[in-house]
């Protein structure tokens, strides 16, 4: 029977499901692979569950752009934390996790062949849902410490050009990029009339001093739009709740986009992040201290690599991306970590590193104790194989 074809088939398939295989065929196997964390949701979350299911209505669907009540809540977390006003200019849209705001930006301002640039390394699922949606991605390389190059952004711009991405904190470098950049890249995009996508799914894991930043403070609000998840601070990942704030003059489309995907964000999960959002500050500065712990013992440990790996400061999320100093392909690197020293990490390939031999290296899923070994491992199996 002759293969049906698709749009997906330019699409690359994502990594972490290829990886996990590998992980189940290795008993034993840490992962240093996905990025998620190792705590729970604070008890707010699960208290709020009551009320959903005092509300017999909950069963119903209700409103596209989410309910009210969570809403009202993110507006002021916006205010209080990012310094983001909700005003007549702009709203927020709740999703089924940052992705799908990240995917209905894209739906909701642009068109077939349509270009989006990525600076490089890029997280995975922004250059597949770019893919998706018959548009082309326009790679611009960071600096050596994977910072931004506004200079270069601006010259990638062509007529076609509809968005720039950032994302800061980012996946998969953990580097938090400055104010002054970040605001270079925004007036960049105002004076082009094209939109500045921020991800800030991480905003709530920075390190060493360093403050997060959102673009969205920036003056107009015309043309940023700025994601924000639940999944990461809140350990909410399966909950699949993000938001998004967007120019007003976007809602009309975004709407669309989401009542034909999802109707509306799963409402129990609305309610969880709502008591999420009443949890005490002490919730997040212990987990996120606890974290902080583990990078350094992870930092510490990666430093014994100089020489053999370029490892570039990371002051935010819970990622070191590696420079490997070897021929070795990437994804056969993780593959011989995995199947002779039981430690999973992702290739950068996946991330469009395409240059020399990367690895992205994930510390949130795991305890102290875990970390120290999964670690050690990591850095014995690099000392072995790439020094053999």
């Amino acid at each position: 029977m002759e293969s049906l074809t698709s749009r997906m088939q330019a699409v690359q398939s994502p990594i972490i499901p290829v990886v996990g295989e590998l992980i189940k065929n290795s008993p034993g196997t840490i992962s240093l692979g996905q990025g998620v964390v190792s705590y729970n949701p604070p008890p707010e979350a699960i208290e709020f569950l009551s009320k959903f299911l005092a509300e017999s209505t909950n069963n119903l669907y209700k409103s596209v752009e989410g309910i009210p009540p969570l809403l009202t809540a993110l507006a002021g977390k916006l205010q209080a934390f990012n310094g983001i006003e909700i005003n007549e200019e702009n709203c927020i849209v709740v999703t089924a996790g940052s992705n799908m705001g990240f995917m209905n930006a894209i739906l909701a301002i642009t068109n077939p062949g349509d270009e989006i640039i990525l600076n490089t390394p890029y997280y995975f699922n922004h250059e597949m849902a770019i893919a998706m949606a018959g548009c082309r991605a326009v790679l611009v390389a960071t600096d050596e410490n994977y910072q931004l190059r506004p200079e270069a952004i601006a010259q990638a711009i062509t007529p076609k050009t509809r968005a720039v991405v950032t994302i800061s904190p980012n996946n998969p470098t953990g580097v938090v990029y400055s104010k002054a950049a970040l605001r270079q890249v925004n007036q960049i995009c105002e004076t082009r009339s094209i939109y500045h996508i921020s991800d800030e799914a991480y905003e709530y894991f920075t390190y060493n001093g360093v403050k997060h930043v959102s673009p969205g403070t920036f003056g107009s609000s015309k043309y940023t739009i700025s994601l924000f998840s639940l999944s990461k601070a809140y350990g909410f990942a399966s909950w699949r709740i993000g938001y998004m704030v967007i120019p007003k003059h976007l809602f009309v489309a975004v709407k669309k986009i989401q009542d034909t995907i999802l109707i509306c964000p799963p409402v129990i999960s609305q309610y969880a992040a709502l008591g999420a959002l009443q949890a005490k500050e002490e919730y997040l500065q212990s987990n996120i201290g606890a974290l902080a712990q583990v990078r350094q013992l992870v930092l510490d440990s990666l430093n014994r690599l100089q020489g053999l790996c370029s490892i570039t400061p990371a002051n935010g999320a819970f990622y070191f991306f590696l420079k490997v100093n070897t021929q070795m392909d990437a994804f056969e690197l993780v593959k011989r970590l995995i199947q002779e020293y039981k430690v999973a990490v992702i290739p950068g390939t996946t991330f469009g590193m395409n240059d020399g031999c990367y690895l992205r290296v994930a510390y949130g899923a795991l305890q102290k104790e875990t970390a120290k070994e999964g670690i050690e491992r990591l850095v014995q199996g690099l000392e072995t194989i790439v020094e053999s």
